[in-house]
């Protein structure tokens, strides 16, 4: 079951410039989707278009495509979000700001001070906004969009202005809220390190385009897809001549034995052919993509 779907969604600023172009999103429930791409891809762009703050030129959008309310006030009630910049009153404390948001949402007041644990905050609730770090208004702000207990959360960059220990806390807070309370989040990132540890699922976005979309599963079998065997001998020559005769592969480059093969056999099979020949081999090791690799490819490629 899907949170969320687009079919073909475009934006563009100008006729020439195109942000987004046929984006298809297939956000599961219950998933922690991370949307990932460099500065400038076209991330924000699609949220702000998700959440309805610019129109989209073409495409489609469906959140929960099998509810029976398709009524977009109605939909919207199910969604939390925090785009770019946190819009907070910076005259007000982190209290009387969530106040205001209760009432717009009519959430009962208790709901303040759990909102205001979860992000760590309980303690600065009395405090002014103004005198709040950029750490602590992103955290706010995760607290608003939090407050009227949503079931799918859409955070543009929500480690923005966190110091390392406030990225782990993040993390280990988005977690929890997606395991224990089943909320579906999509957040976009360009932190490679802090997706891979985070995401059920990833969508790759590069120069408006979506480049990949999957679970972590998927993503990992792509990586292994494109492994690397690396090898040293004490005849590196005659041991590539053995390699292209037994096993039709030529090397990535003529200064070195490495060679793109998924098998995770190869090596066994290499060893064996090289020590009839009567090469020594130093080495034999696969070594697999990871997400930064992987993610380089896909951007190199597009």
């Amino acid at each position: 079951m899907l949170a969320l779907q687009t079919h073909q969604l475009a934006h563009r600023f100008t006729k020439e410039h195109w942000a987004v172009q046929h984006v298809n999103l297939h956000v599961p429930a219950q998933s922690i989707y991370c949307f990932l791409g460099p500065n400038g891809a076209g991330k924000t762009t699609t949220l702000r278009l998700l959440l309805g703050l610019i129109q989209p030129s073409m495409g489609q959008i469906s959140f929960f495509p099998n509810s029976p309310s398709a009524h977009r006030t109605d939909l919207m009630r199910r969604i939390g979000a925090c785009i770019e910049i946190p819009s907070l009153y910076h005259h007000l404390n982190a209290e009387e700001n969530l106040k205001i948001y209760s009432i717009i949402y009519s959430t009962p007041r208790q709901r303040i001070d759990e909102v205001l644990r979860i992000v760590d905050l309980l303690d600065a609730k009395t405090k002014k906004i103004s005198q709040f770090s950029l750490g602590m208004k992103q955290r706010l702000s995760i607290a608003i969009a939090l407050l009227h207990r949503p079931e799918l959360v859409i955070l543009d960059e929500p480690t923005n202005g966190l110091d390392p220990q406030g990225i782990v806390e993040m993390r280990q807070t988005i977690t929890h809220l997606n395991q224990s309370e089943g909320i579906t989040f999509l957040i976009s990132s360009h932190l490679l390190s802090e997706v891979e540890k985070l995401a059920t699922h990833i969508g790759v976005i590069h120069l408006g385009h979506l480049r990949f979309e999957g679970s972590m599963a998927d993503l990992q079998a792509a990586s292994a897809h494109h492994a690397r065997w690396v090898i040293r001998t004490d005849n590196d020559a005659a041991a590539r001549a053995i390699i292209r005769e037994h096993f039709q592969l030529l090397p990535e480059n003529e200064h070195d034995l490495c060679y793109a093969h998924p098998d995770t056999e190869l090596g066994l099979h290499i060893n064996r052919v090289l020590h009839l020949n009567e090469i020594g081999v130093y080495e034999i090791a696969q070594h697999h993509h990871d997400l930064e690799s992987h993610f380089l490819r896909l951007i190199q490629n597009a």
